[in-house]
């Protein structure tokens, strides 16, 4: 039986937005917060998942972490969706690149993700192997992407229950049937696909590629902001353009 109030996230309704973007890292939402919004005001500190409200360009969005991984991601997008009225979620996050034309710093735009995860067949009997974002939420990132001249990358992602770079993930690989085009992998969208499909909202989905295994790249600190910068002012004005 769902719980009749949140656990995770305790804020007046009114205090967040319909449209959400969604980092990993709560310190990344306040990051976002201090350095794109204007008017910022923190609206979430349970558990430590930072959660800000501002405006960016005169439209509210709220941006807050999801934390690591399928079940935290659930959690919290179960509950935005649920309890406040929050209509859209766009992930911004970091991914591992499957193919040796993506490179370290471009960006992925998911038009599906493959998951071996059992977390959707838990939560709602779903027993299918992919999941998929929003095409109309899709198609507004992909147009803004064109106007703002950034080149992005769509395919199939991978989301994993584990950290991949700390297994063999060609093991992982090679299980998935070879007619599913893996271009990268990461540990949320899966989850967050399926939450929102479940409970009849948009969701999608922006990666920002941090590592490849036809890469000995390391970003530097300053590389790495820039690189997600990019990512998240897609997310922004994809909103923008979403919201005119």
């Amino acid at each position: 039986m769902a719980q009749l109030e949140p656990i995770h996230i305790k804020v007046d309704k009114k205090m967040i937005a319909p449209i959400v973007l969604m980092p990993g890292d709560p310190l990344r939402a306040k990051y976002i917060a201090e350095t794109f919004l204007e008017n910022a005001i923190l609206i979430n500190s349970i558990r430590n998942m930072l959660g800000y409200t501002g405006t960016y360009k005169g439209v509210r969005v709220t941006v807050i972490g999801s934390g690591m991984g399928m079940p935290s991601m659930g959690i919290y997008s179960y509950e935005l969706f649920t309890f406040y009225n929050v209509e859209k979620i766009i992930r911004i996050g970091t991914c591992g690149a499957n193919k040796e034309d993506i490179n370290v710093s471009d960006l992925i735009v998911p038009d599906s993700a493959y998951s071996e995860s059992n977390i959707a067949y838990t939560f709602s009997d779903y027993p299918n192997k992919f999941t998929y974002p929003s095409k109309e939420l899709n198609n507004v990132i992909i147009e803004t992407a064109k106007e703002m001249n950034y080149k992005i990358h769509r395919g199939t992602i991978l989301t994993l229950d584990i950290f991949g770079p700390y297994v063999d993930e060609e093991r992982i690989i090679n299980r998935v049937p070879r007619n599913v085009d893996i271009i990268g992998e990461e540990m949320e969208a899966f989850g967050l696909f399926h939450i929102a499909n479940y409970c009849g909202k948009e969701a999608a989905c922006i990666l920002t590629v941090t590592d490849s295994k036809y890469s000995s790249l390391v970003l530097s600190d300053e590389e790495r902001e820039k690189n997600l910068n990019n990512m998240i002012l897609l997310a922004l004005n994809s909103i923008i353009k979403d919201n005119n």
